[in-house]
């Protein structure tokens, strides 16, 4: 099984910049892939970005296109999120798993269990 803490998460304003961290615990990371995802107050859970377990294919949501970047370590067991740029709509709790992507379909089916997430909260 593997566990997932998820940290950098904060308050700032509208352009500014974040970098979400995601460490995994288990000695099977460096072979699955990896998802960001975000829950708005009041809104579903969705989908913002998968990285596969090399780290040479990504995709994203279109609404964080050309402004995040995944990435990860897997010698450190660690998924990152760099955001720029950011909006207030980006304000959510964000969340990483672990699972499958689909890539005629664009899905990504999360097989692990959720962690607390992290807070980002972009103010205008």
């Amino acid at each position: 099984q593997v566990q997932l803490v998820e940290s950098g998460g904060g308050l700032v304003q509208a352009g500014g910049s974040l970098r979400l961290s995601c460490a995994a615990s288990g000695r099977t990371f460096s072979t699955i892939a990896m998802g960001w995802f975000r829950q708005a107050p009041g809104k579903e859970r969705e989908f913002v970005a998968h990285i596969n377990w090399s780290g040479r294919t990504t995709t994203y949501a279109d609404s964080v296109k050309g402004r995040f970047t995944i990435s990860r370590d897997n010698a450190e067991n660690t998924v990152y999120l760099q955001m720029n740029n950011l909006k207030p709509e980006d304000t959510a709790v964000y969340f990483c798993n672990w699972g499958t992507y689909y890539s005629p379909s664009g899905s990504f089916s999360v097989r692990g269990s959720w962690g607390q997430g992290t807070q980002v909260t972009v103010s205008s």
